[in-house]
């Protein structure tokens, strides 16, 4: 929550990362071991809320912008681990995504209006644009990252 006195202007909220998405792991470049490995440090703005009384220009990139640099430590201090690249799906129909394009995220395309749970094209959601912010200079690098299996031999 973004508080300018005892006035509430902002609400956030951040989660896990979408577990599959197409359009991200592409830009990334890694495979799908890589990806289940490398899930934890990714993260999703699932919520952003400016109420409608609050006037202010400007106001949701630059919040955003304040995001991008103190969620990676909060993160740090919660999780004990930063996250690499955080992502947002906005409703098409409703929002044009501004606020995201004016706080340098990357739109990297839309979603196919199916859902997360949606395995079989049955159901019809709206169609969402994809944004992701790159909170790490080497990010490929680091989401493309496998442990090293070490073996350590123990003769008696």
């Amino acid at each position: 929550m973004v508080f300018r006195g005892p006035a509430l202007l902002v609400v956030l909220g951040f989660g896990a990362a979408a577990r599959t998405l197409a359009l991200r792991d592409r830009l990334i470049g890694r495979t799908a071991e890589q990806r289940q490995h490398n899930l934890h440090q990714m993260a999703n703005n699932a919520r952003f809320l400016i109420p409608r009384w609050i006037c202010s220009q400007d106001l949701a990139s630059r919040v955003l912008s304040g995001v991008l640099k103190q969620l990676p430590k909060d993160w740090q201090d919660r999780y004990s681990y930063a996250p690499i690249l955080l992502g947002i799906f906005v409703e098409q129909s409703r929002f044009p995504g501004t606020c995201y394009r004016a706080a340098n995220w990357l739109h990297v395309g839309q979603t196919q209006g199916r859902g997360k749970l949606d395995r079989e094209n049955r159901y019809t959601l709206p169609v969402k644009d994809i944004f992701l912010s790159l909170l790490h200079k080497l990010f490929r690098r680091q989401l493309c990252q496998m442990p090293q299996l070490t073996t350590r031999h123990r003769f008696t």
